[in-house]
């Protein structure tokens, strides 16, 4: 049982039960707030008379791509040392030897890093209510773009917990982790336009639709399925012939892949497999 996880139990006690904790919600809390705030007011000093809700949606936009990106910089940072921090403290062992499997420590380990940053999500939910007063967002609209953040940040969790199970130095583990979630944020967009460009840079009149391949790195990249979920995704007009949704196609490449790599780093934790000398 989760609830009996001596490993979790002890990971929430220290992550909640210190100053810091709270003292990262009011910062974060005041940077979003200001940040709505201040644009809130900045529209009604040029436009006093008068409210357009296109605003409104255009604040939502971008503080939605503001949490995106605080999501990418904070789930691998909270992640990336749980194991290898364990192993620099000689302390993994210790668990090893425990009744605890490999893959128990490895998702309790995770769970703890998540909770902290769903908190941290979920707490901006009034603020994103402000918006919601002045109209243009619909509250479906908000729905799924938690829904998204919830399944990105599975993915990022479990990077940084592979990278952490995989190398010993928390300062490796977590470049490698920012690595690759940078990669899924920028790189796959950059590479599908580097497909595109390659394949129709010699084909007059271009076609209507991407390469597949071009498609399947915009269908996996989180700014862009974010845009399309906000009703801002003009590269979906050239959408390729696939049998699911984007929105479906990110959702199950992100499940199977945080789940794949959790499975793996469970297995560089057992014991009983040949030691690396990474």
């Amino acid at each position: 049982m989760i609830e009996a996880n001596p490993v979790l139990l002890k990971e929430l006690r220290q992550r909640f039960r210190n100053y810091k904790a709270p003292l990262i919600f009011f910062i974060y809390l005041l940077v979003i707030g200001g940040f709505i705030l201040a644009a809130m007011y900045l529209d009604w000093r040029h436009f006093p008379s008068t409210f357009n809700p296109s605003r409104s949606r255009e604040i939502f936009i971008v503080l939605s791509l503001v949490q995106l990106i605080m999501l990418a910089f904070v789930t691998p940072g909270l992640t990336a040392g749980t194991i290898s921090g364990e192993r620099e403290r000689q302390t993994l062992n210790v668990l090893l030897t425990t009744d605890l499997t490999p893959g128990g420590i490895v998702i309790s380990k995770m769970i703890s890093s998540c909770s902290f940053t769903l908190l941290l999500l979920v707490s901006t939910l009034p603020l994103y209510s402000i918006v919601l007063i002045y109209g243009g967002i619909s509250p479906w609209q908000l729905l799924a773009v938690f829904s998204f953040y919830v399944v990105t940040m599975f993915l990022f969790a479990a990077i940084g917990m592979a990278s952490s199970a995989f190398f010993r130095r928390t300062g490796v583990s977590t470049v490698t982790s920012y690595a690759v979630t940078a990669f899924l944020l920028a790189g796959t967009a950059f590479l599908a336009m580097f497909i595109y460009e390659v394949t129709v840079s010699n084909v007059y009149p271009r076609p209507d639709t991407l390469p597949a391949a071009a498609q399947l790195l915009l269908d996996i990249n989180p700014v862009v399925v974010l845009m399309c979920i906000l009703g801002e995704g003009p590269m979906l007009d050239k959408h390729a012939d696939w049998f699911l949704p984007y929105w479906l196609i990110y959702t199950l490449f992100y499940l199977i892949s945080g789940l794949i790599l959790l499975w793996w780093g469970s297995l560089r934790l057992n014991p009983l497999r040949k030691k690396s000398n990474y």
